[in-house]
């Protein structure tokens, strides 16, 4: 009996009140599978929602690519032309490195006014990357949008979840997190289940908002490296949209 109520209390926890799913759908972030973390609240498997978030109504804007559209929130990181920089914290495996090294890389040959520079040593970073474990399944996770016209103050990830030493691999979860704390949402944020299975699930625009990209083709985008779900593996660099998207935008 008192592990069952101990197992009910942890499960009570973990619950997202109800007010707390309005926030998350006035948001324009599907609720499923939304669980309670001390920053805020994770939606769509690894996009933390900030309190401050949750609290806040932005204006309606929204950005397309194609059918399965490329989205972004309405804080983007200002100031430009700036350098944003980038550090491993604590112990990873040597492959996260190198594959930190390529993500900086993928984003720089875009030759965008937002650039990425890694440091090292006692150096304290805008965009810090720490090691945690996220849950079965989880790869990494946000640490939310941009604020006050500076990125998300970082990301996490899961090496014991991740197991690989793949560098594209690597790389690619690298950059999805990257693009999250610059802004951008889930390429196929209409549809969920295009990259990850399961049941289809789109909260409308919402206060994201609708801003359409002129001369973006129509049709699904199987290979944007900003798809919610990667198979195991699986290098993806930037497509011809998520191109668009990033010079658009920066």
């Amino acid at each position: 009996m008192a592990s069952c109520s101990k197992k009910e209390n942890v499960q009570a926890k973990d619950l997202v009140a109800d007010a707390t799913t309005a926030q998350i759908k006035a948001l324009g972030f599907t609720a499923d599978g939304a669980r309670k973390v001390e920053e805020g609240v994770v939606v769509e498997g690894d996009i933390l929602l900030t309190n401050e978030m949750l609290a806040s109504n932005p204006e309606s804007k929204l950005l397309r690519v194609g059918q399965e559209e490329q989205y972004r929130t309405t804080n983007l990181v200002t100031r430009l032309p700036r350098t944003i920089t980038v550090k491993l914290v604590g112990s990873f495996p040597s492959a996260y490195v190198s594959a930190v090294d390529e993500a900086i890389r993928r984003y720089n040959a875009e030759n965008l006014q937002l650039r990425f520079t890694r440091v090292t040593g006692s150096t304290a970073a805008e965009m810090p990357i720490t090691s945690a474990y996220l849950g079965a399944g989880i790869l990494g996770q946000s640490g939310g949008f941009p604020s006050g016209g500076n990125p998300a103050p970082g990301f996490k990830l899961s090496p014991s979840v991740i197991n690989s030493t793949n560098v594209g691999y690597i790389a690619t979860i690298m950059a999805h997190e990257m693009g999250h704390c610059i802004g951008l949402r889930h390429t196929d944020y209409f549809n969920r289940a295009y990259s990850c299975g399961g049941a289809a699930s789109n909260e409308g625009a919402s206060t994201v908002g609708a801003i359409l990209i002129p001369g973006t083709p129509s049709g699904a985008d199987p290979n944007s490296w900003m798809l919610a779900c990667v198979g195991n593996g699986v290098n993806r660099y930037f497509n011809a949209n998520d191109k668009i998207a990033l010079n658009y935008l920066y």
